[in-house]
């Protein structure tokens, strides 16, 4: 970053560089784009963040974003709750509800094993996947299908893999389905990205693991 740009401009290039899939060259491109807008505009979106914040939740259920205790699938009463959709993050959920084929419940595990980043499953939501699927074991004997929809990536299959051995170790038997997305998605790949329909036929491609 120049020394000759003013010291408000540097801060503000910073704090924006910090964001995910940012360089340098975008961050003062959007810092300059802001500095040409309107002043309500930049106000509003400052209030929209502060907001944001403010009123975001973490559904008491699956762990997606919401603004109230529960979010709107953990709501719905026709979704089949026996049926849970295991994503890394919330903007899965968006992704999979915008194909409009899952009509099951989702629960969202906060990120993937990550041993270079440090992230370690007590990191994660996986006890209360697991506190989960025990209720639901606890309260019939219909089956339970856990698809496990992490990304295709080293760290969405190591996590995906752990999830199995410990739902394994529940011994519910034939009651418990545990199935791993992927056909239609290539190796690697980061689920965030996916196209709704690569999605969908991901879906329909489920293959038990």
């Amino acid at each position: 970053m120049s020394t000759h740009l003013p010291a408000v401009v540097v801060k503000a290039v910073s704090a924006i560089e910090k964001l995910p899939g940012i360089g340098p060259k975008s961050a003062t491109r959007l810092v300059f784009y802001l500095l040409n807008t309107p002043d309500e505009y930049v106000e509003g979106l400052a209030n929209n963040l502060i907001e944001l914040k403010k009123k975001s939740k973490f559904c008491k259920i699956c762990f997606s974003v919401c603004e109230e205790e529960k979010c709107e699938v953990c709501k719905d009463n026709n979704r089949k709750e026996r049926s849970i959709c295991v994503v890394e993050r919330s903007i899965d959920v968006i992704n999979f509800e915008r194909t409009g084929v899952f009509d099951g419940v989702y629960h969202v595990l906060g990120g993937a094993i990550n041993p270079l980043e440090r992230i370690g499953p007590d990191d994660l939501k996986i006890d209360e996947l697991i506190n989960r699927v025990k209720e639901l074991g606890k309260s019939s004997q219909d089956k339970i299908e856990i698809i496990l929809a992490t990304s295709l990536t080293m760290e969405g299959e190591a996590t995906a893999l752990y999830i199995k051995n410990r739902l394994d170790k529940l011994e519910l038997g034939e009651i418990i389905l545990i199935n791993r997305i992927g056909m239609g998605l290539p190796v690697g790949s980061d689920l965030s990205y996916v196209d709704e329909a690569t999605l969908s036929r991901a879906l329909e491609g489920k293959r038990k693991l």
